[in-house]
């Protein structure tokens, strides 16, 4: 009768995680709100303008709020998640975008609609290289870690198509608010 072989610590740090799909999934779903987001008020924006009496000349900061913060900060929120932690910079990434995007929808005025849309970037640049680190902490088997980079950047890279696919829906089914 063969006698079990115990397992060392050793071998359970080297078994892969089993929820590390669903981490994929959790993460790629985020970025594509992050890349989506880039996209999906350009339909919206007459609406908006029309929504908030903004001028023909301010309608383009609604757009160029999220970029400058999101391509400005992107750096620095990859340093953020290097102090702090991976994990802990993608949920307060997270977090601090979906409140965000409730106070852009919410938004009153032009300001505030503004403001909320550097918010968003200023978000979504810690919340991106704290995704790309996960995945590839999460995944080190190599093969593993090409699928998941390869599912990832699939998604990521359909956000922009999906955001003015999904701002026309929501502007003419719904209301502008809710492509913020």
């Amino acid at each position: 009768m063969p006698t079990p072989v115990p397992h060392t610590t050793a071998d359970a740090a080297e078994l892969p995680d089993p929820k590390r799909w669903w981490a994929l999934a959790v993460i790629a779903a985020a970025q594509l709100m992050v890349i989506l987001d880039g996209t999906i008020v350009n339909i919206a924006l007459p609406s908006v303008q029309n929504g908030l009496g903004m001028s023909d000349a301010s309608r383009q900061w609604v757009i160029t709020a999220y970029s400058l913060a999101f391509g400005g900060l992107l750096l620095l929120g990859g340093r953020i998640a290097d102090l702090v932690g991976r994990k802990r910079t993608f949920l307060i990434g997270l977090v601090g975008f979906a409140a965000a995007s409730a106070l852009g929808g919410a938004a009153e005025g032009p300001g505030t609609l503004f403001a909320a849309r550097a918010l968003q970037g200023a978000c979504a640049a810690v919340l991106a290289p704290s995704a790309l680190s996960l995945l590839t902490t999460t995944f080190t088997d190599p093969a593993e870690r090409g699928r998941a980079f390869g599912i990832y950047g699939a998604i990521a890279g359909g956000g922009s198509a999906i955001g003015l696919l999904v701002g026309g829906l929501l502007t003419e089914y719904a209301t502008w608010r809710w492509c913020l």
